[in-house]
């Protein structure tokens, strides 16, 4: 199929506003099909015909219309590459349409800067590429992401369409939790994944553009005002790296089981997100002998390799951290599956929540919510699919404490009284703090801040393991989990019984 549409000069595009454009285009329907096509010939095998397709695709004025539109829109929008260009008005959205071409590309060289780990000891490095490059990569996406997910490992969740870490965590609690599971977990970290995943293995394997891939793979990164070579990786930072690190890694899961005989392989379980995995096993000798050998192969020839801290063997008794969350077995029989916030994912919460109270010192109380309410939220609703009532309850006693700490640094000549009626009475709930304040619109309304001990323990239902939002036969399917997720959402909400700041 190809696209039936007349050649716009730029004369008729620049008389049109960006939405117009957008609005009257439809790019979404066009791109939706051609990649339902592609999946359909990658399923049968016919590579000659993805192909075709997929260069169809990323020639199409459609799919160009999208790869602007995920670029100018997204969080790093306003963050330039070496040539400190950005597409924020609507002339130079428009004007990008004519750049997106393949003969005579040449990618910049990537901006490279540092960021803290998790840890805050070492620095992770982040390649930004330039914001045409940014668009180059999100065309080429929109056709190799469908051939991605239509040939993943089935328990592979990271960077995944409709997939998240609830599942990832879902499907340890499945294959760990009855009394005959496996009993041991080998936990495994893939050590500089990103940076060092081999060239000459992307560029046999990849299939897309070679020539567009290698230039890439190829255009070196600026530091110091200096330009180094790159040799091996994809650039933390590109669009596009993670569908190459995922496709990197796709195959491990086969690769595992194929080589274990029927009654093995029920307690060898395989579940990934991103770069990290683990792999559940019966036996430690097992592990050393047969599992990590078979591992350790399958990186070895796409240039990675094992991250010997970051690698143990847990028995589940003991219990392993996994996501930010704790999976271990409890009661006096060791039977008892039960997965909560790990210890270092409260401690950093907490360590978050301090310095929001340290840094808002001196400022409003209704900014002081809108600092707060944004880390309270995303962190509960992370938890909020497993064993955390508990914690939520001691982690409530903690905010309350810092607010109530806040209010008389900021009054030090009132008494606890006066606090107490100005910040903790006029919330929905008793000791909720709150203060009444006007809004941009001049009314007066009650800013309150995020109660994380109402909210309630929602059980997550995992996503199909080969659902494919690419296959025309499971759309019913991701609508009707989309439908679900926003149903449960707001029942959330309502139940915490939390006023959404405006």
């Amino acid at each position: 199929m190809i696209e039936k549409r007349k050649l716009l000069d730029s004369a008729s595009i620049h008389t049109l506003t960006w939405s117009a454009i957008l609005n009257k285009y439809q790019p979404y329907q066009f791109v939706r099909r051609l990649q339902l096509r592609i999946v359909k010939a990658v399923r049968f095998k016919r590579w000659g015909k993805a192909k075709y397709l997929s260069r169809v695709l990323t020639h199409s004025f459609c799919a160009k219309l999208l790869a602007i539109k995920r670029v100018t829109t997204n969080k790093g929008a306003k963050t330039p590459g070496i040539d400190n260009v950005t597409w924020l008005t609507d002339v130079e959205k428009i004007n990008a349409i004519f750049c997106l071409k393949r003969k005579g590309y040449k990618p910049l060289p990537l901006r490279r800067i540092y960021i803290p780990k998790k840890d805050k000891t070492k620095l992770r490095p982040l390649s930004i590429p330039t914001i045409k490059d940014r668009a180059m990569q999100a065309l080429h996406l929109l056709a190799l992401e469908p051939i991605a997910e239509t040939l993943a490992d089935i328990n592979s969740y990271g960077f995944r369409p409709f997939r998240s870490c609830a599942d990832a965590i879902q499907k340890i609690f499945t294959v760990l939790s009855h009394k005959y599971d496996a009993q041991l977990v080998y936990e495994a970290d893939i050590k500089s994944c990103f940076d060092k995943i081999s060239h000459d293995w992307l560029l046999a394997n990849i299939p897309m553009d070679k020539v567009i891939l290698r230039k890439w793979l190829k255009c070196g990164y600026i530091e110091n005002y200096r330009k180094f070579n790159t040799q091996e990786g994809t650039p933390q930072g590109g669009i596009i790296s993670p569908v190459l690190m995922n496709m990197t890694l796709d195959g491990l899961e086969k690769f595992i089981r194929k080589n274990f005989p029927a009654w093995k392989r029920s307690k060898v379980n395989f579940i990934r997100y991103a770069d990290d995995f683990v792999i559940t096993s019966p036996s430690k000798e097992l592990i050393e002998n047969e599992i990590a050998p078979l591992v350790e192969n399958f990186l070895q020839e796409r240039g990675l390799q094992i991250s010997v801290e970051k690698t143990r063997i847990s028995h589940i008794t003991e219990g392993f951290n996994f996501l930010s969350q704790n999976v271990r077995k409890y009661g006096k029989s060791k039977q008892k599956l039960l997965i909560k916030p790990s210890k270092e994912s409260v401690k950093s919460f907490k360590e978050k929540l301090k310095i929001a109270f340290k840094k808002g010192k001196g400022i409003a109380a209704r900014t002081l919510i809108k600092r707060i309410n944004p880390i309270i939220r995303g962190w509960s609703n992370f938890h909020k699919h497993i064993v955390s009532k508990k914690t939520f309850w001691k982690l409530s006693k903690y905010i309350f404490t810092k607010q109530l700490k806040w209010a008389k640094q900021q009054h030090p000549n009132k008494k606890i009284h006066w606090i107490w009626k100005k910040y903790f009475s006029s919330g929905s709930q008793k000791g909720q703090f709150s203060v009444s304040d006007k809004g941009k619109d001049g009314k007066s309304r009650i800013f309150q801040s995020f109660q994380i001990g109402m909210i309630p323990i929602v059980r997550f239902v995992k996503i199909q393991s080969e659902a494919n939002p690419y296959i025309l036969a499971d759309e019913k399917y991701f609508a009707k989990r989309l439908i679900e997720k926003k149903k449960t959402a707001l029942l959330s909400r309502q139940k915490c019984i939390f006023l959404p700041l405006k």
